[in-house]
Parts: structure tokens; sequence; C-alpha cells
């Protein structure tokens, strides 16, 4: 069975969301009104809607870090996450969480990064030198 993940959240101003969704994460942008807009988020449905985004608070704990929760993100292949990471960190893009590698040596190796979009919404960004490792325990 194939599936897409879909996953609305809010923002407070739909321009600035595209210039970060589309522009600086390079999202195609798809349907859209007055009150919210939809973005293919690497194969997967966003929907950004006009509102309060949620509360969040760094209670997450991975590691030696606390991480926001909740948050949402991406899973890319290893070149592909250091691109990402070399484009967010060009534009700018301040780190909850740096990107770095977590878990080394150990079954689930990843490289991670967290940020926030405009609005607070937390992002995380994991990187694997293979996507069959994914769920590696």
């Amino acid at each position: 069975m194939r599936s897409l993940f879909h996953f609305a959240f809010n923002v407070t101003d739909l321009d600035e969301a595209r210039r970060f969704y589309g522009g600086l994460l390079g999202c195609t942008e798809g349907r859209s009104t007055d009150t919210w807009v939809d973005f293919d988020f690497f194969g997967h449905q966003l929907s950004l809607h006009l509102g309060q985004p949620l509360a969040t608070a760094d209670t997450g704990h991975v590691g030696d870090h606390r991480v926001p929760m909740p948050h949402f993100g991406l899973i890319l292949t290893l070149d592909d996450w250091r691109a990402m990471a070399d484009r967010l960190t060009a534009a700018g893009v301040r780190f909850v969480i740096p990107p770095q590698v977590r878990f080394q040596g150990q079954p689930g190796e990843q490289w991670t990064m967290f940020f926030r979009d405009p609005f607070g919404n937390p992002i995380e960004i994991k990187g694997f030198r293979s996507l069959d490792t994914v769920y590696a325990s």
C-alpha cells in the first residue's frame, strides 16, 4: 500500500510561509485560498492555515539534547541531508540544534538538525547513510 502523510498546522502569514517553505526549502506550492496553502513537502502534503501556531517546549529527550515538542520533519539520504544543511546554513537559518551526527557507530546512526519556521513551528531533518536503517535497533 502506498500512502502519503498529511499534516495541517497554523502559520500567521501565508506570504512568509511561501517564502520559507517554497523559497528556502524548495517545496512546490499546491492549492490555496485566502486562508490556507498546500505544499508538496518532499512527497507529503503540508497544509498551512492562518491561525495561532501550536505552543511548543523543549521537553523531548534524545541523546544529550532536549528537543522541541511537538515537531515534524523529514528523513533524507545523507548526501541530500548535507546539501540541505549547507542550504540552510548559507541562508543564515538559526538552528535549535545545529547539523550534527548522533548515535554514531550505533544502530540508527543519524545526522540531525533542528530549526523553526518563521512562526515557531519546530522542524527536524534527519539524514541516514541508507534509508533501510531508519528503524534499526
